[in-house]
């Protein structure tokens, strides 16, 4: 399969989740594999609006280690029905800011929906792809992600980019499937297919060495628990130095703005 193939694969499987979230149902599909482990306290799912919890796909919360504080600036990869879009505003406050990016229509629909449900008016839902982020350089503090990265095709890009629009000193702490060293591609694609967030992984060592090529520095990958065998949700943490010079600079997409 190509890789515009899979991209279109996964914005089909994740626009159908967006709308059983809004007709009341799960996101999920029926029969897909479980990669949660828990997930969220019930306080964080009861404070936001329903259908952004039955939209939530991921495989971990990213916002249990990401340690967000009062006024900063965060983007989430991958945001979905806006569940720690949505929890991430209520930690940084109206002083802080929290972006969502998307390239789904329906799931920008509806965390754009759950955002006017909750009163969330320090956040903005961008339509756009990881691999360009539609953000100028320097701009945000911290990055969250839920199980979104496993499902790029181009992760190089994905690590640059990340690095490019954190802020000299910012921070990643996200939540994605990171298989044993010792498992081929062809194994990893046996154990699930690239929509279901297991043959896209990447192993530990190429996690480590795309965030340390990218520039990254003061890794950690922490595997919280077994997604498929030999392969686990983990969360990621790195930090951008203070020092750093960015190493490139995308043009921001001149309709990349808020999709309402």
């Amino acid at each position: 399969m190509s890789d515009q193939e899979l991209r279109e694969q996964v914005r089909e499987r994740y626009a159908e989740a967006a709308v059983r979230a809004s007709s009341g149902a799960c996101g999920c599909s029926p029969g897909s594999q479980d990669l949660t482990g828990g997930l969220y306290e019930e306080a964080e799912r009861s404070s936001v609006p329903p259908e952004a919890v039955s939209a939530s796909l991921g495989c971990g919360n990213p916002l249990a280690v990401a340690g967000l504080r009062e006024g900063e600036t965060v983007l989430d990869l991958g945001s979905g029905g806006g569940i720690d879009v949505l929890l991430s505003a209520r930690r940084v406050g109206p002083a802080g800011k929290v972006y969502g990016l998307d390239m789904t229509e329906e799931m920008l629909a509806l965390a754009l929906a759950n955002a006017e449900r909750a009163g969330a008016t320090n956040v903005d839902f961008l339509k756009g792809d990881i691999e360009a982020i539609p953000l100028p350089a320097n701009r945000v503090d911290v990055i969250i992600s839920n199980c979104v990265l496993n499902l790029s095709v181009d992760k190089p890009a994905v690590f640059a980019e990340m690095f490019r629009v954190l802020k000299p000193g910012g921070r990643i702490g996200i939540s994605d499937v990171v298989a044993e060293d010792h498992l081929t591609a062809a194994e990893r694609a046996e154990r699930g297919n690239h929509v279901g967030c297991i043959a896209g992984a990447l192993s530990f060592a190429e996690y480590r060495a795309g965030l340390t090529d990218a520039g990254f520095t003061g890794i950690e990958i922490t595997p919280t628990h077994e997604a498929a065998e030999n392969m686990h949700s983990a969360i990621v943490k790195a930090v951008k130095p203070r020092d750093a010079a960015v190493r490139r600079e995308l043009p921001v997409v001149a309709n990349s703005g808020c999709c309402g």
